[in-house]
């Protein structure tokens, strides 16, 4: 099914998701959370019972035909992944425990060869822990030091800022595609090509992004790319790294063990080739074939048809709840992803988001795992809905309702 998919027939989306069919306290269940993860349809939860079912095996190893069949789907969610992010190799897909790990990867492994004192990493503001503390821990271990572009009012980032930022110290720019507090989509490819112009690298945290736009690594200029699975409709534990090959053929391994080796000596090591120099140990293999069933959906409906339909519940959703007195809105960017952080004047975000919840509204309350970002919108936290493929508006009319009540409960 094409891009073209049109909103009447997205709709039927929704059917494929049985947690949806659950009743919370005897009502429907609202889930508005999917910035934190995405639930999962039923062609990926029946991917992983096959696979236990039927392909328990491990991989790469086996002798015999069910190991070789698990291993062979196993590879071909790889060769999904490569044409889902628009890589020019499968060697470059590289499978991890999700995008945190992805990124540890990169600045340990990377970073420890290449970082020296002096060297400058450039985050943003806007950045989740995931993309701060990996980035700070090489810093103090080599030298390096970490500079940060600052967030507009509006929540984008300064670009009168990077372009001062962004220099010939500069070694690697790691950045966010997409906030996971203000759904802000940056400018990937402009941030590259500065980037690019003093030699410097670009690490892109895809994580809230993928589910909602395509992605072409090369055509926006990511050196890495990372992402989790279970944001996408996959399962928990699973993620990737992209990487160019020609930077991660000259990286040394991350972990050390079993299917990343070519020879093992007491006197010396060698290592296997791409991908599989940083696939140390037992992968996991349900994640990963799973990973390829909740690609082929997303596939199925296409993005152009998953972005009308999300963009649509988030112009709905920021008109009724910018018509509540005394909510706030987060982040102005015109380039959104579907979520929406908000305050609800001094109340505290965690008890709106309790009373929310009483109502059956499952969202998310407090820093959101983006504390220096909260420090810079001068709040200790927000409440974050967020849309998915599987939402209709009788959700944004529900948490309006409950915002509502829980203005007039804690008021």
């Amino acid at each position: 099914m094409s891009g073209m998919v049109n909103a009447q027939a997205i709709l039927k989306a929704r059917a494929d998701f049985p947690a949806l069919t659950q009743r919370v306290r005897g009502k429907p269940w609202v889930y508005l959370d999917s910035a934190a993860s995405a639930l999962k349809p039923w062609p990926v939860i029946e991917r992983i019972g096959h696979y236990y079912t039927y392909e328990t095996a491990n991989i790469h190893r086996g002798a015999f035909f069910v190991a070789d069949r698990a291993t062979t789907f196993f590879e071909e969610s790889r060769s999904k992944v490569k044409a889902f992010l628009g890589a020019a190799h499968t060697e470059e897909i590289i499978f991890t425990k999700g995008a945190t790990e992805s990124i540890n990867l990169v600045a340990q492994s990377w970073g420890s060869a290449h970082l020296k004192a002096g060297d400058e990493i450039v985050v943003t503001e806007m950045e989740h822990h995931a993309n701060i503390v990996p980035w700070q821990m090489i810093a103090d271990r080599t030298g390096a030091v970490l500079k940060v572009i600052p967030v507009t009012d509006a929540g984008e980032l300064d670009s009168a800022a990077m372009q001062k930022i962004i220099g010939a110290k500069t070694k690697m720019v790691a950045v966010t595609h997409c906030s996971n507090v203000l759904g802000t989509v940056n400018d990937i490819k402009a941030i590259s090509k500065l980037a690019h112009s003093f030699g410097a690298l670009v690490l892109v945290d895809g994580a809230q992004y993928v589910a909602n736009f395509k992605v072409d690594v090369q055509e926006i200029g990511a050196d890495f790319y990372a992402f989790s699975s279970h944001k996408i409709f996959g399962p928990y534990g699973s993620g990737v790294l992209y990487g160019r090959k020609d930077l991660l053929e000259k990286m040394p391994p991350y972990q050390g063990g079993g299917s990343m080796i070519s020879e093992v000596t007491f006197e010396k090591t060698t290592y296997n080739s791409l991908p599989f120099k940083f696939e140390a140990g037992t992968p996991h293999i349900e994640g990963v074939i799973a990973l390829g069933a909740a690609i082929d959906y997303i596939n199925k409906w296409g993005f152009e048809a998953i972005h009308a339909h999300e963009g649509s519940l988030l112009a709905e959703a920021t008109q009724k709840l910018s018509e509540i007195s005394g909510l706030k809105i987060y982040g102005q960017s015109l380039h959104k992803a579907p979520i929406i952080s908000f305050a609800l004047g001094s109340i505290h975000p965690s008890d709106v988001a309790q009373i929310l919840d009483q109502e059956n509204v499952a969202v998310r309350a407090g820093h959101l795992c983006a504390q220096p970002l909260m420090r810079r919108m001068k709040t200790k936290g927000f409440v974050r809905a967020s849309f998915s493929i599987f939402n209709q508006s009788a959700d944004i009319d529900q948490l309006v309702k409950a915002v509502r009540k829980a203005q007039e409960m804690l008021t």
